[in-house]
């Protein structure tokens, strides 16, 4: 159902996220190709993870129960245990192994003393009083344990999880398909690179920002590159990337002005449930569907398409490839060293620069803060976020960021 009323950015975030699911599909792929995508099922440890239990320390492997309350204890060292080539032995009482770090902890043992922490006297190990039972000792299954999940449906595959899963002699795993987005920008005023400029034309910046921010996320692109702001054209591009693709992504069109269509085509083809938000910039910003595609329809302006895309489009995107649960938005409180006029009623997101200051860190805005002056993104690495109750920002003031550094 459509709503009129302007949005803010938490009443949009839920509308967005209840309406909805992921893609159906999947696909099983080698662990090497599987960076950055979803997992489609949970991983179950097949075993334990150490699989013995082991020795964290390079030291001496011995028994709590014979070392002496007052005073060093001394014990015979009557083996070595290594990481792969185990000690066979037992250690009885008043025994010690030399142990290295990964080596399996040896059967009578259940102790480890740091090599550092022991002296040696001839043939024997003098240990001083103040061991811990069980120190510096890992236990069979302490990472994961056989039969229990390791990795769970709809966490996204980073670097450690890779290796987690090598570590589980898992070579192939199975992931949510790639969510297909096509993607376009709309305005006789767009000019598509590589040729020149013609009076009041602007080169196309907003296609190539999205390349990049959807490439970080690792979907399928389709590219349908400039459409013009004539009904019949824009009609055309949404019902061709409606039918090849998951998602739409349009830059402009979407405002009140004569000549932007997109929200009134979205109704017609399909279905808008908002196109106002109450945000600088970023007011006008179109969620709908057209066919079996959902459609979002950015700003125009180069900033606002970053600010909208970042504060709501990476988390829809992220829950319909399966991600779950969404991470978590960094943010926390810094001292301000720019002064800031805010208007109350709107949330507004200018761009600072975050850096430290001896000890702490602080703020400043990221030059000038124009909805199309695309540079202040670029020097910045952070949102300001100011909240709808907000006001002026005086030097000094505590303000919430919300570092670039983690939104995807």
């Amino acid at each position: 159902m459509l709503t009129n009323k302007p949005l803010n950015v938490a009443q949009a975030r839920q509308m967005l996220l209840d309406a909805l699911s992921p893609v159906s599909g999947w696909e099983t792929l080698p662990i090497r190709g599987a960076l950055s995508r979803m997992l489609y099922r949970d991983i179950v440890a097949p075993f334990d993870v150490p699989a013995h239990t082991n020795s964290a320390m390079d030291g001496y492997a011995f028994r709590i129960a014979d070392l002496a309350a007052d005073g060093d204890t001394r014990l015979a060292v009557v083996g070595t245990a290594l990481a792969g080539n185990a000690f066979s032995g037992i250690v009885g009482a008043r025994q010690a192994v030399r142990i290295m770090t990964g080596a399996v902890l040896p059967q009578g043992a259940d102790s480890v003393v740091a090599q550092e922490h022991v002296r040696i006297d001839g043939d024997a190990l003098l240990v001083p009083p103040g061991q811990q039972a069980g120190q510096h000792v890992r236990q069979a299954g302490e990472d994961l344990a056989r039969g229990k999940p390791a990795l769970a449906a709809g966490q996204r595959l980073g670097p450690a999880e890779l290796g987690l899963l090598a570590s589980l002699g898992i070579g192939e795993v199975t992931v949510h398909r790639r969510l297909r987005v096509a993607f376009f920008s709309t305005g006789d005023e767009i000019a598509s690179l590589n040729r020149p400029l013609a009076p009041g034309e602007v080169y196309d910046s907003n296609r190539y920002t999205l390349f990049g921010v959807l490439t970080q996320l690792g979907v399928d692109l389709i590219d349908l590159g400039v459409v013009r702001d004539h009904p019949a054209a824009l009609e055309e591009a949404l019902r061709q990337a409606a039918g090849q693709a998951d998602v739409i992504l349009t830059s402009g069109g979407v405002s009140v002005g004569d000549a932007d269509y997109v929200r009134e085509l979205t109704s017609r083809l399909g279905d808008v449930m908002f196109w106002k938000l109450n945000i600088k910039p970023g007011r006008p910003m179109a969620f709908g569907r057209i066919g079996d595609a959902w459609l979002f329809g950015l700003p125009g302006n180069p900033v606002a398409v970053m600010v909208t895309f970042h504060q709501l489009v990476v988390d829809a995107l992220l829950k319909l490839m399966g991600c779950s649960p969404l991470p978590e938005r960094p943010s926390f409180k810094v001292p301000c060293v720019s002064a800031i006029e805010k208007s109350p009623g709107r949330r507004e997101f200018p761009r600072g620069v975050l850096f430290a200051d001896g000890d702490q860190w602080k703020v400043r805005l990221a030059g000038n803060q124009g909805s199309g002056v695309l540079s202040s993104m670029s020097s910045a690495n952070c949102f300001i976020v100011l909240p709808e109750t907000g006001k002026d920002i005086a030097v000094g003031d505590l303000v919430d960021v919300q570092p670039f550094n983690g939104l995807i």
